[in-house]
């Protein structure tokens, strides 16, 4: 027996989701609750069973394989065999009744041997609005850089792509973290410290002054692209690996996107850091936001305090360091003591 299970590792695989404690999961719940199938379906253990086994393969082991989920009555074996019946009571009949009655009784079989429609397409979870907010934005991001867009609709484009990133990173972080226990100010102090260190915060505090400011800065979407890229590139390898397009077109694409997330995630770090120094720049100009500069320069001292961004952020800084240090101290030591005084806040 030992080796047939060796030989066959999903049949492991499917007495794993069967034991799998789901009442006690509160994933399967949401799960079950946003799966839309009519009601006389629902109460079957087979179906039930189906769903269950599909929730296991989406959180627990991608690797089942979960076959199409086949329904039939007790009444098809009944009209199978009313045919083949019928065909014997009326052997003596001529021959084109026999045609006509086998054409009934073929319109009938295919009929009632229709595989019916896949209810798990009509399934609408919270990944499932994530990944289709982020493709949204990587949609209309994309169309904000693009040079030949006409100015009016890149700047719509621009402030939409990151409306749509804080609308996102919102989103998650009520699915992770739901809303606060209650209203009073120790609750509220609680859930703040809770979230305050996570990557969807950080991403929503950096998308908000970017939707009202005068100052459009295109290079302010790389940020955003990099988090959206590494979002639908990993949806789509969960979701859609057996796709034929996903196969043919994305494949590549989103295998290059995961292998290179830290890649991305330094791209990130760098492109917000050098986004705080041209905010500094803009101050001389026509356009410039001192209030926006000065809480951006916040967001990134939370960066580099942060776990999530902490190691990226301090490795950026600590090149930038290594390069102007030297040319400071032989070219402009005056700078020093503003430089200690900065370094001072930034540390505190």
């Amino acid at each position: 027996m030992s080796g047939d299970e060796g030989e066959d590792p999903q049949k492991l695989k499917r007495v794993g989701a069967a034991a799998y404690d789901y009442d006690n999961d509160p994933r399967w719940a949401d799960h079950w609750s946003n799966v839309l199938i009519p009601p006389h379906m629902a109460s079957r253990n087979d179906v039930v069973d189906h769903f269950k086994r599909k929730f296991y393969q989406r959180y627990i082991d991608h690797d089942l394989i979960v076959e199409p989920m086949t329904t039939k009555s007790s009444s098809q074996p009944a009209r199978a065999s009313a045919p083949s019946s019928q065909s014997s009571s009326s052997a003596a009949q001529n021959s084109e009744t026999r045609q006509r009655s086998s054409g009934t009784s073929s319109r009938t079989s295919g009929a009632s041997t229709a595989p019916p429609p896949n209810s798990t397409s009509l399934r609408w979870d919270k990944q499932t609005i994530q990944f289709s907010v982020n493709a949204w934005v990587l949609l209309v991001a994309i169309l904000a850089i693009i040079p030949l867009v006409p100015k009016n609709l890149s700047n719509r484009a621009y402030r939409l792509s990151f409306l749509g990133t804080a609308g996102s990173s919102l989103y998650s972080l009520y699915s992770l973290y739901g809303k606060p226990r209650a209203w009073s100010l120790q609750a509220l102090q609680v859930w703040f410290q809770s979230v305050v260190v996570t990557k969807d915060f950080i991403h929503s505090i950096y998308c908000l002054p970017f939707i009202t400011s005068n100052l459009c800065l295109k290079f302010a979407l790389i940020p955003i692209l990099c988090r959206v890229l590494e979002y639908v590139a990993k949806f789509l390898r969960r979701n859609f690996s057996r796709s034929t397009l996903y196969r043919k077109y994305l494949e590549e694409v989103c295998v290059w996107v995961e292998s290179n997330s830290t890649t991305l995630s330094i791209l990130s770090s760098q492109s917000e850091i050098g986004l705080g120094f041209l905010l500094i720049i803009s101050l001389i100009s026509w356009q410039r936001n001192i209030i926006q500069a000065f809480m951006y320069w916040q967001l990134l001292k939370l960066m580099y305090q942060a776990p999530a961004t902490a190691s990226y952020h301090q490795s950026v800084w600590t090149k930038i360091g290594q390069t102007t240090t030297p040319l400071i101290q032989r070219y402009a030591p005056f700078l020093n003591t503003p430089i200690a005084a900065i370094q001072k806040w930034w540390f505190r």
